[in-house]
């Protein structure tokens, strides 16, 4: 059996979730509402998070532009997904939105421009 105790952030109520895993099964307590359970088996099972980085820009008004995976990703796989951001060198300009590295790591989510970055 594995529990672990954390904050559900999906909503401002911040509830207490205490998660039991027992075998194949998964039982959360402290949720008030069912997205409270789903955010909790899944940050249990395969916690996701968005990726914010920087890539340096070729010929821009500015050196580097603010990147986001468009999705969440597994938490694993970030590491992997920074080191690919460091090979990454877009040329100005850039706009909002772009695609500066597609299918991160293999992941399927692409890594998206957030700033907008002109010629110099």
């Amino acid at each position: 059996m594995i529990e672990k105790d954390m904050v559900c952030i999906v909503c401002p109520v911040g509830c207490r979730l205490h998660v039991v895993k027992d075998g194949e099964q998964i039982t959360v307590s402290g949720n008030t509402c069912k997205r409270g359970e789903r955010y909790a088996v899944g940050e249990f099972t395969d916690p996701q998070r968005t990726v914010t980085s920087s890539v340096y820009v070729e010929g821009g008004h500015m050196p580097l532009a603010s990147v986001r995976t468009e999705k969440t990703i597994s938490k694993a796989k970030i590491p992997a997904v920074l080191e690919a951001l460091k090979t990454v060198r877009p040329v100005a300009p850039v706009k909002v939105g772009d695609v500066v590295l597609p299918n991160a790591a293999g992941t399927g989510v692409n890594v998206i421009a957030t700033r907008e970055i002109r010629r110099k």
